[in-house]
């Protein structure tokens, strides 16, 4: 939970994040963390005969299980709301990450904001046209809604790929890198703190183990 606490402050404090911005990006993954803590929570056994049961030893493996789930989701979180794009990009180049796997990473981005809208503009149809009055009718709603952006997002990446082809496009496509100078005092903090979290999480193992 300590690195889950020093993310969530790093980016609400350090990086003066908006708690609202954090706490929707935070929706969907909590759904599956949700389903993952309930999964292990909860013990099947089928010999000698079918019961469930939950026991102590499974709630703390689910409470184990949920509190490093946060704490990775938060860490990743981390970089988005605190990164541009642009500059991620630009340090994978610098690391020497193939140019193909960047390009990629640049137009799933680029493309993610187009299909957004048409999810958006799908399903403000749907609701106009009374497709989530029921539970029954949304489920048919979110179907049809899934179906029509994975069509939209294959016909438009057919259309990219046919007209880059057609450009003969053989280089990268780079983005416009903004030289920031490095702060020795930020990267000594941020050192400092890894370090903590690194030697605190070693004792308390121990002490554990022990």
């Amino acid at each position: 939970m300590l690195v889950g606490v020093t993310a969530l402050v790093a980016a609400i404090v350090a990086a003066r994040t908006p708690w609202r911005l954090l706490v929707r990006s935070m929706r969907p993954p909590l759904v599956f963390i949700g389903l993952g803590a309930v999964s292990v929570a909860v013990t099947v056994t089928v010999t000698p005969h079918f019961s469930v049961a939950i026991t102590s030893a499974s709630l703390t493996r689910a409470g184990e299980v949920t509190g490093r789930a946060l704490a990775g989701t938060l860490s990743v979180l981390l970089l988005p709301v605190t990164t541009p794009v642009s500059d991620i990009l630009a340090g994978l180049r610098r690391l020497r990450v193939p140019e193909a796997c960047v390009d990629v990473a640049a137009l799933m981005y680029r493309m993610l904001f187009i299909l957004l809208d048409s999810l958006g503009t799908i399903r403000e149809s749907q609701t106009a046209r009374l497709g989530y009055t029921s539970p029954r009718r949304a489920m048919t709603s979110a179907g049809l809604l899934g179906a029509a952006v994975l069509t939209r997002a294959w016909d438009r990446a057919r259309r990219l790929e046919a007209g880059l082809a057609g450009r003969e496009f053989t280089t990268s496509m780079h983005t416009v890198e903004y030289r920031r100078s490095s702060s020795p005092r930020f990267v000594m903090v941020s050192v400092t703190v890894l370090a903590a979290i690194a030697a605190v999480s070693l004792t308390v193992s121990g002490r554990w183990a022990g």
